[in-house]
């Protein structure tokens, strides 16, 4: 899972990146593209961690990118190896300047917002309206077309037109044949509204927070904190009366975003999650840990999580009758533990 970071200069994103991946402030590599990979924080990982004490403990993960020209153009030519790097991640991460203490300017969050998600549909339009013109040459030309294909862009044509980003539909983000466009305002988004130290409240935004997913940072702050060891960080949490940090918060939601859950496997060699889309069945979330599972697949025998905290022991869990065995369509829940049957 892959997610990039885009704002409007001067919006922080350069901050909310090294707070989230805990990586240093790359004075010496401004201008440059950044990635990094960073685990998903689950609290049902450390339990069932310190339960096994397995060799080794791996978290889902995920990565983030962020693009180095510090540009705010999504469709400018000179910069077009940088979006197309944008238009491979899964979702994005739209951040917003919003410190309101005495010392900053006057800040505009929604207009912000408009701004930049202006660029993104514009940049569709175009390919949207290149991909139209070059069907219709090609049916003029006798050459076969898939009607299904033009219908949809048809749509997302309207859609655009209207200034409405294309992820309000089901219909066209979910469209197989519209996948090889990676269209920028199809991708899931998460804004975050990036305020001062001082604030931690929502801005005034309209009804913005009705139709997005919307968080509130205090990105210096944040920063501040990752570069902490784990005693500072809980001495400085304290300090700001802060319950858990807002990265944490941030990295879940890229997660919850992309409509994305988690199964377990347990064992004393490894405990481990494992990714997969929600209304994944059980065949296919044996093959995200190996192909010869389900290419031998049984059954899937399935704990989920608190019923094992209820039982306290999974041999307990098994008098109970709450460890049970399904089949390939069974559709995987977030938390499920699984052991596959399989032969091969």
């Amino acid at each position: 899972m892959k997610l990039g970071i885009i704002g409007l200069s001067q919006s922080g994103k350069s901050t909310v990146f090294e707070a989230l991946t805990k990586s240093k402030s790359a004075i010496t590599h401004k201008g440059e593209d950044r990635i990094s990979t960073i685990k998903v924080p689950d609290s049902r990982i450390d339990i069932l961690s310190e339960m096994y004490q397995p060799q080794k403990t791996i978290y889902a993960q995920v990565e983030y990118f962020l693009p180095g020209t510090g540009s705010t153009k999504i469709n400018q030519t000179k910069e077009q190896s940088v979006w197309t790097a944008i238009r491979e991640c899964d979702a994005l991460i739209h951040v917003i300047r919003n410190p309101t203490g005495t010392g900053f300017d006057k800040t505009t969050p929604y207009e912000d917002f408009r701004n930049l998600e202006q660029e993104l549909i514009l940049a569709d339009l175009i390919v949207v309206e290149k991909r139209l013109e070059r069907i219709e040459l090609d049916h003029k030309r006798g050459k076969k077309t898939d009607p299904r294909e033009h219908t949809l862009l048809i749509e997302c044509r309207k859609s655009l037109e209207n200034e409405i980003p294309l992820r309000r539909s089901a219909e066209l983000t979910s469209a197989r044949e519209l996948k090889g466009f990676t269209l920028l305002s199809a991708k899931p988004m998460l804004v975050l509204f990036n305020n001062d130290e001082e604030n931690n409240g929502m801005p005034e935004v309209n009804s913005l927070t009705d139709r997005e997913n919307c968080q509130v940072i205090r990105g210096k702050l944040e920063q501040e904190l990752a570069q902490m060891s784990t005693d500072e960080a809980a001495e400085f949490l304290k300090e700001f009366d802060i319950s858990e940090s807002a990265m944490n918060r941030v990295i879940r939601g890229s997660y919850d975003i992309l409509g994305l859950i988690s199964f377990f496997t347990i064992g004393k060699d490894e405990v481990r999650a494992w990714t997969i889309k929600i209304g994944t069945q059980a065949l296919d979330a044996a093959e995200v840990i190996h192909s010869d599972i389900k290419k031998g697949f049984i059954r899937a025998e399935i704990l989920p999580y608190d019923d094992l905290m209820e039982a306290g022991t999974y041999a307990d869990a098994r008098k109970k009758g709450t460890v049970r065995l399904e089949g390939k369509t069974y559709e995987v829940r977030d938390g499920d533990i699984i052991n596959f049957r399989f032969n091969v």
